[in-house]
């Protein structure tokens, strides 16, 4: 781990002091903890020092340790030890962490650490000349299956090429940072397959009755793994081996498909279908009512477990507004939930509560209700 040092006195404020909010979320916060051990909140102190001012200056550290009644010296251990920390000041616009371990340096983390040193400053933690960006090369920032990747402030953007980090460094320095879809920046849903998922489909498990004498299995040859590619430019060739089926997968699939000579089938009864086996009509009647699209559509993506793909979805089933998530019943809930093919998650992430906090304050009242930014 490399020396981490406060900044030089000439940059450090004369003094600190939390806003009236965030004064009133760190009493809340140390009040959380038992009579005598309020020290223990150190770390969330600090982090909302941080989002406060950019980054963590001395007058910050040792007035939240008054807080705490704690020596500067263990306050000051804990801001020098934790790399999330930003000991001096960063871009104002947007501070860019590119990660370097194994999978993203394997997968073209170099391509994005010379992005950052041609479009914002050669060395690491130096300002541009506006002072509005910054960056480091971190360790691992844990989505390893969509590297390379990097983390600008809280958000992560994933499945990277070094023209979509100049885009995204650009948007940011135009201040138009908002406006950039965090996550990832391919086809995919977190860290699912590019396209959709490609193993542990739901298929029929009951077999196909047959009289047939069973015919000996052919001799397919087996699908040869090819090397990896992690690191190359995506071809036409490599799209071409993402669509190779394996054995197994074409077995199922004829299983599925093909009729078999000597079957006897049902036909009294409807056909199963996969891929949309359980998912509710869409003129069931728990469907919520949709609406036209108004002019001004509410971020759907800032309630936790709504990405843009589920965010599209919800688009086009006419919901365009967190009144309308906030408004749905245990039925509709249950709709969406089986639609979605969620299992459960719009109860877990509390989707009404998180809408009604955005329909009834935005950002800030999701603060109050939840005490963190939305997602």
């Amino acid at each position: 781990m490399s020396v981490r040092r406060l900044a030089e006195d000439t940059v450090q404020p004369a003094s600190f002091a939390f806003s009236k909010e965030n004064a009133a979320w760190a009493k809340e916060t140390i009040n959380k903890y038992p009579k005598g051990r309020e020290q223990s909140a150190v770390i969330p102190l600090l982090m909302r020092a941080q989002d406060q001012d950019g980054w963590v200056t001395k007058a910050a550290i040792e007035s939240i340790a008054d807080m705490l009644g704690m020596p500067y010296i263990r306050a000051l251990e804990v801001a020098t030890f934790y790399t999330q920390f930003q000991l001096k000041p960063v871009g104002t616009r947007a501070h860019i962490q590119v990660c370097g371990t194994t999978p993203c340096m394997l997968r073209g983390a170099e391509d994005l650490i010379k992005v950052c040193k041609s479009k914002i400053a050669h060395d690491p933690f130096t300002l541009n000349e506006s002072g509005t960006l910054s960056w480091e090369e971190v360790e691992c920032q844990g989505a390893c299956v969509n590297a390379p990747m990097v983390m600008i402030f809280k958000d992560t953007f994933e499945d990277l090429t070094p023209e979509q980090l100049e885009q995204i460094i650009d948007r940011f320095e135009a201040g138009k940072g908002a406006e950039v879809t965090p996550g990832p920046q391919i086809d995919r849903i977190y860290s699912a397959p590019e396209g959709g998922p490609t193993t542990l489909m739901l298929v029929d498990a009951a077999p196909a009755k047959t009289t047939a004498t069973p015919k000996k299995a052919s001799a397919e040859p087996a699908v040869s793994v090819p090397p990896s590619n992690a690191g190359r430019a995506k071809t036409a060739a490599t799209e071409t081996n993402a669509s190779l089926k394996t054995p197994a997968t074409a077995k199922a699939e004829a299983a599925a498909n093909a009729k078999i000579e000597g079957d006897t089938v049902d036909k009294s009864k409807p056909a199963k279908t996969a891929a949309v086996s359980g998912k509710p009509s869409l003129e069931d009647k728990n469907r919520p009512a949709g609406i036209e699209k108004p002019a001004a559509v509410d971020d759907l993506k800032l309630i936790s477990g709504v990405g843009p793909k589920i965010e599209g979805t919800l688009n086009e089933l006419g919901i365009y507004t967190y009144a309308q998530v906030a408004s749905w019943k245990k039925a509709e809930r249950e709709w969406v939930d089986g639609y979605l093919n969620f299992k459960g998650r719009i109860e877990r992430d509390d989707w009404v509560k998180q809408a009604k906090a955005l329909a009834k304050g935005g950002e800030a009242e999701y603060i109050k209700v939840f005490g963190k930014k939305p997602r």
